[in-house]
């Protein structure tokens, strides 16, 4: 007979979510020592970024499909040999290619993690979704402050000012997270699974397939590309986008994943007063103005631009999911991983276009027939290097005033989101009196 430990089992998602995030962070803080490292440009280095994000919908749209056959279980496994040669990749990589490949496996094993565990959520907590995953989903931001915090410790303790720094000290700070990745492996292996929501509702496949067509479950789909490019995108450039505003670069996604976690900690009353589409449209403007006040203001002042922007996406992805499972359970777990697909699909597909958009950029304002590598591994103090540098203060507001379109977008489809989700409320309770 099972015995369903839901604390337990709510405490080894969380964990496997802090992998998935430490490999954000980690990757975000070493990203541009990769690129000196291995000589890549940075459409190059928006590849390697991409590949994550386009292996994780692979990974969480075929799981979506497959969990209620094989079990979230069996998921877990594979999620975790993935993460365990994925990371073993990364800290031995010799170039683009074991990039490429190492972070396809990060990408894969992240996508596998949330294919699992955002129904087990749902399943788990049946009475209060979205705030349990607001509480799962806040690990995510926390890997992220962590990840970033130990690239900036052993970087400051280790490398003493040298640059570019010695890069085992980056293979070091990957290899950091094998310890949480063998911790959730080990406890997964002995924890007993529930079915999942859908499954134990007796909800039909068919009846499932036909709730996927549903025009509001449509909407959030289109969505989500918004949401997770506005968070994501953002987040994992941070290190190349302001390497030239500040000397601690990476502290601003530390700023920005600290607002997250408290968002999301304290997510309860927020989300029961507004409910999660009120939430949205908050977001979606909080996040506006906080991109726009990164390329506007200079100086310590980015750091207030950086909490504007997370209190404005802390919300965005439980806050999508969390909609779905509530107004739209019938989609099942694979609706909640099509919303999860969706969003890593946008950022990867935005992410490589946004990379040769920025090497343009950056072609652009250097000397005509400039060689882009060469400048980039220029001698600290050089004349190629402070071009550089020029060149890279210019080219990271114009991308981000570009990526600022889109949260704009979201506002308009937000509101239009409360308008409906008030009207069919007040239709239902109309019909009901009626009865």
């Amino acid at each position: 007979m099972q015995t369903i430990n839901r604390t337990q089992l709510f405490r080894a998602s969380c964990l496997s979510l802090l992998v998935t995030s430490l490999s954000f962070g980690i990757r975000a803080g070493i990203l541009n020592d990769q690129g000196v490292r291995f000589h890549l440009n940075a459409s190059q280095l928006s590849t390697i970024a991409a590949t994550a994000f386009w292996g994780f919908p692979l990974a969480i749209i075929v799981g979506g499909f497959i969990v209620d056959i094989i079990g979230m279980k069996k998921l877990l496994v594979s999620a975790f040999i993935f993460h365990l040669v994925g990371i073993l990749l990364t800290i031995f990589a010799n170039g683009y290619w074991t990039l490429f490949l190492s972070t396809l496996m990060i990408g894969i094993a992240n996508g596998t993690v949330e294919a699992s565990c955002n129904p087990l959520v749902a399943s788990l907590f049946t009475d209060n979704k979205t705030t349990k995953l607001n509480h799962f989903h806040l690990w995510f931001p926390a890997g992220i402050v962590i990840g970033t915090l130990i690239v900036f410790g052993l970087d400051t303790a280790l490398a003493h000012g040298v640059s570019p720094k010695p890069y085992w000290i980056s293979q070091v700070e990957i290899a950091l997270m094998l310890i949480p990745t063998i911790a959730y492996g080990y406890l997964f292996s002995k924890l007993d699974f529930p079915v999942t929501e859908r499954v134990s509702a007796g909800v039909s496949t068919e009846d499932m397939y036909k709730a996927l067509l549903n025009p509001l479950f449509i909407f959030m789909i289109i969505c989500m590309f918004g949401t997770a490019i506005t968070e994501l995108f953002t987040n994992q450039w941070t290190d190349v986008l302001f390497k030239t505003v500040t000397d601690n670069a990476i502290l601003i996604l530390t700023f920005v994943a600290s607002v997250q976690v408290l968002g999301r900690a304290f997510a309860s009353p927020i989300v029961h007063r507004l409910a999660p589409q009120g939430v949205l449209l908050i977001s979606a403007i909080l996040s506006a103005l906080g991109i726009y006040l990164m390329v506007h203001l200079h100086g310590d002042a980015i750091y207030f631009a950086a909490v504007i922007f997370g209190l404005g996406v802390a919300f965005f992805w439980p806050c999508m999911i969390g909609f779905v499972a509530e107004n739209l359970p019938r989609t099942g777990a694979v609706g909640l991983n099509l919303m999860g697909g969706a969003g890593m699909f946008g950022v990867s597909v935005y992410m490589m276009f946004m990379g040769g958009f920025y090497d343009n950029i950056m072609v652009s304002k250097l000397p005509a027939g400039a060689n882009l590598d060469a400048y980039r591994s220029a001698p600290a103090g050089s004349e190629m290097a402070k071009a550089f540098d020029a060149a890279r203060s210019a080219a990271g507001p114009e991308v981000l005033n570009t990526t600022l379109m889109i949260p704009v977008v979201l506002i308009v489809a937000f509101i239009g989101l409360v308008i409906y989700m008030r009207s069919r409320k007040k239709t239902a309770s109309l019909g009901a009196i009626s009865v």
